[in-house]
């Protein structure tokens, strides 16, 4: 088998992401300390987050958008203008964050972009992703980049043959089982399960166990080798 395409993930697989969520988590938890408590006002977030993505989509302004609604909620329809001005500052700090790489990306990505087409695939918000891929540096390795709304099995068959030779040799690597594996599998894809310290709840999912194009690896910089002793077996 002829793996000639690497799709890589961004958010959490590159660069940090789901702590600086957490922190803001955290942030507006304690902005509406009066109206529930930790448990109540966490639920009643993700369960406005999901209601939203079709709408919002995946990122930081639609993570905004959601906050002020569960304020809304939380708050009987009157959030304080001080609570919307906070939840607005906070995310304006998220979208100016600092992009911190996780350890061993740079040196691996160069060394997969010597054998392979590296292709960036990454939900979220167009101008975000854009501004952190800039700022990581990473940016020249990529043969290609895709900012989509969505990541489903028909997703990564696009990808993979307008920037390579096909699914079936293709290998994508993400954080995500939801996202980055069970799709690029149905998709004919070879995935690689790279667990992030936290993971947001909706994308959560059980592992493909046993299939023979999923692995897991407990850091990116295994999997050079990964993916070479794919290509071997065959």
């Amino acid at each position: 088998m002829t793996i000639t395409t690497v799709g890589l993930d961004a958010d959490d697989t590159l660069w940090h992401n789901e702590t600086i969520f957490r922190l803001t988590h955290g942030r507006f938890v304690d902005l509406l300390d009066e109206h529930g408590d930790r448990e109540t006002i966490e639920a009643r977030l993700a369960e406005v987050e999901r209601r939203n993505l079709r709408l919002y989509g995946y990122g930081v302004k639609g993570f905004t958008l959601s906050m002020i609604e569960t304020a809304m909620e939380l708050c009987d329809g009157g959030a304080p203008p001080e609570v919307v001005r906070e939840i607005l500052a906070a995310g304006r700090e998220m979208l100016a964050h600092p992009v911190e790489t996780l350890p061993s990306v740079d040196e691996t990505l160069a060394a997969l972009a010597e054998r392979y087409r590296l292709v960036l695939i990454t939900k979220g918000d167009l101008l975000d992703q854009e501004r952190k891929l800039a700022a990581s540096g990473l940016g020249d390795l990529f043969a290609a980049v895709e900012i989509v709304s969505e990541k489903d099995s028909g997703t990564y068959t696009r990808v993979f043959d307008r920037h390579g030779t096909g699914s079936a040799e293709a290998v994508m690597a993400g954080n995500s089982m939801k996202s980055d594996v069970l799709p690029a599998i149905e998709a004919g894809a070879w995935a690689v399960h790279i667990p992030y310290v936290v993971t947001w709840a909706h994308e959560l999912a059980d592992a493909p166990e046993g299939h023979p194009r999923y692995g897991t690896l407990d850091t990116i910089a295994d999997l050079p080798a990964w993916i070479a002793a794919r290509a071997d077996q065959a």
